[in-house]
C-alpha cells in the first residue's frame, strides 16, 4: 500500500512539472484586433511568408503600372520585357473586396491614420486619429487610390501578408511598400482584379 502511495505521489509530481504552460486566451478586445480586422488568435507570428521576386508577366499593361490580383493576394509592378516585380499583399476580408481601375493620386511617408466614418461605425473603439510611426497601421508608406478611401500601404503586422484581413486596402510589408513607393509616381494606373 505504501509503495502504491509513493508511486502515485512521484507520478503526480512528474505530471505537474511536465504540464505545458497555458497561454492567456485571445479575446475580441485584444488591441491588435483593432488594426487587423480579424481575430489575433488566428494570426501566425513572424514576418511575411511571401518573398518579393521578379517573375514573367503577360497582359496588356504598360510598364510602370500596377496590377493587383486579390484572388492571388499579389501585387505586380509591371516592368519592360514581359516581367513584373511580384509582391505579397493583404487584401480585404469577405465583403470588403473590390475591383476597378484607379490612379495613384497621392503618396505619403509614415502617414497619419484617421479611420473613415464607415469604419468607425463598425468599430467605435478605434482611435479617432493616429500619428504616423511604427505603431500606425498604415506602416511606412501609403499610396492613395483615386478619390476612394483605399490605399496601398505598409503594415505593422507583416504576418497578415497573404491574408484577407483589411477593410479594402492593400497591405504590404514595410520593406516591400518602401521598395514599391520608390518606383511609383503620382498618376500611376492601378488595376484591381478579383
Amino acid at each position: 500500500m505504501r509503495s502504491r502511495l509513493l508511486t502515485g505521489i512521484v507520478i503526480a509530481a512528474g505530471l505537474s512539472f511536465a504540464a505545458p504552460a497555458i497561454a492567456a486566451p485571445c479575446t475580441a478586445s485584444d488591441p491588435m484586433e483593432i488594426y487587423s480586422g480579424g481575430n489575433p488568435c488566428n494570426k501566425r507570428p513572424g514576418y511575411s511568408k511571401v518573398a518579393r521576386t521578379t517573375v514573367s508577366f503577360t497582359g496588356n499593361y504598360k510598364p510602370g503600372s500596377i496590377v493587383i490580383n486579390t484572388t492571388e493576394r499579389r501585387l505586380y509592378y509591371v516592368l519592360e520585357g514581359g516581367e513584373a516585380i511580384r509582391y505579397g499583399i493583404g487584401v480585404g476580408r469577405a465583403g470588403y473586396t473590390w475591383a476597378g481601375t484607379k490612379t495613384v493620386t497621392e503618396k505619403k511617408e509614415w502617414p497619419d491614420w484617421t479611420p473613415p466614418a464607415q469604419m468607425l461605425a463598425r468599430r467605435p473603439d478605434l482611435p479617432r486619429h493616429m500619428k504616423g510611426g511604427e505603431d500606425n497601421p498604415l506602416g511606412a508608406r501609403a499610396m492613395y487610390l483615386g478619390s476612394t478611401l483605399y490605399r496601398i500601404h505598409g503594415s505593422n503586422e507583416p504576418d497578415t501578408i497573404g491574408e484577407a484581413v483589411s477593410s479594402g486596402c492593400f497591405r504590404m510589408t514595410n520593406d516591400d511598400v518602401k521598395h514599391l513607393y520608390e518606383k511609383v509616381q503620382v498618376g500611376t494606373t492601378v488595376y484591381i482584379l478579383r
